[in-house]
């Protein structure tokens, strides 16, 4: 392959990649409405220790070339970015609205 083809693939993963990680955003988002509903916290450091736990072993097995570091840094940044849509829904679900105008 050449330079060309590789970059190619490499916007061909990036979109797959970009289309995946909205998907588990909109799963994040459900499950920060249950919470809200629920009256559970936003932040559960168990379930989180579970989802790096997850990566761990998903990077454990999967032959590299990104180690088990890797994969769980990357989880730490995707983690993260899900937490801050939680709490952006939450702040905006929580904030009244405005005079409308008409």
């Amino acid at each position: 392959m050449s330079i060309d083809d590789l970059r190619r693939r490499i916007d061909e993963i990036d979109e797959q990649l970009v289309t995946l990680l909205n998907e588990r955003s909109t799963c994040a988002l459900e499950v920060g409405r249950l919470k809200r509903e629920l009256g559970i916290e936003v932040y559960q450091p168990d379930r989180e220790a579970e989802v790096h736990q997850h990566a761990r072993s998903c990077g454990e097995q999967n032959g590299g070339p990104l180690d088990a570091g890797a994969i769980r840094r990357i989880f730490e940044r995707i983690i993260d970015e899900a937490r801050h849509i939680e709490r952006e829904i939450a702040r905006a679900s929580s904030t009244p609205a405005g005079p409308t105008r008409t």
